[in-house]
């Protein structure tokens, strides 16, 4: 028996050692510089989408203005913008459309242009102006008490006042006819998150929404009175804003404006 048993081991474990190693994992084949061979059975990694929302297509973009609000169209060498005064700002609104209405802005220039923040003009100065003369002081002789509000805001598209700084002017009254139009860069959540914690106040659902949709300018909210906003004709903005500038911000050629009143 045990001679039996002998020859039964002798013969067995090399077959068992044969089929141990024949069932191990083999090693990976690597190239001289150590990478790995790709694996065609692996799956694809999904590309990181970016951090911004997907902005909206200014051509189509069109708001639906209060039924309360005044509307002028703004008219330009690259076609025309409306805007919607809000009802609630009344001392800009009156001022505006009665400037409008007297042709005060008409022939006159966007005059500061800064791609990515706002376009500005009112000056009436701009009237005829030199290739090479600095603009912006010009107005007529008052300003305008401050309608800050924390309901409307520098989303693309705004229309709010110029003033001179807090310096000069503590109680951020606005220019008397110097307007800018906001162009703005994209904007996610924790930008208005920033600005919520700064000021004390809260951004509706839909203020949200047309910041991460369209972009704007947060940082100048609750410093500067907003009075309107394009409704139509965003595109027109960017055509402004794309314009080349000098050292002054001035566009190298000259985009001129025309009001027209829609409904006071």
């Amino acid at each position: 028996m045990s001679k039996l048993y002998s020859v039964f081991v002798a013969i067995l474990l090399p077959i068992l050692f044969l089929s141990w190693q024949s069932c191990t994992p083999t090693q990976v084949v690597t190239s001289t510089n150590n990478t790995p061979k790709k694996d065609s059975t692996a799956k694809k990694t999904t590309p990181k989408t970016s951090m911004f929302p997907k902005r909206v297509d200014p051509d189509t973009m069109k708001l639906t203005p209060d039924p309360f609000s005044a509307l002028v169209q703004m008219d330009t060498k690259y076609g025309a913008m409306k805007i919607e005064l809000f009802f609630d700002a009344s001392k800009h609104r009156e001022n505006f459309l009665k400037l409008a209405k007297d042709n005060f802005y008409d022939s006159l220039l966007f005059h500061r242009v800064i791609r990515g923040f706002m376009v500005q003009g009112g000056d009436p100065k701009s009237r005829n102006a030199k290739p090479d003369q600095r603009l912006g002081t010009g107005g007529p002789a008052y300003k305008i008490d401050a309608e800050i509000g924390n309901h409307y805001y520098h989303i693309k598209g705004a229309l709010a006042a110029a003033r001179q700084g807090d310096a000069t002017n503590p109680e951020k009254k606005s220019s008397g006819s110097q307007f800018y139009i906001v162009h703005g860069n994209p904007i996610v959540d924790s930008q208005l998150d920033k600005i919520e914690r700064k000021y004390d106040f809260v951004y509706s659902p839909e203020h949200r929404r047309l910041y991460t949709t369209l972009g704007g300018s947060p940082q100048l909210d609750m410093e500067y009175t907003v009075f309107g906003r394009v409704y139509e004709g965003f595109n027109i903005i960017d055509s402004i804003a794309n314009n080349p500038t000098d050292g002054y911000a001035r566009p190298k050629e000259d985009v001129h404006m025309k009001f027209t009143v829609i409904r006071e």
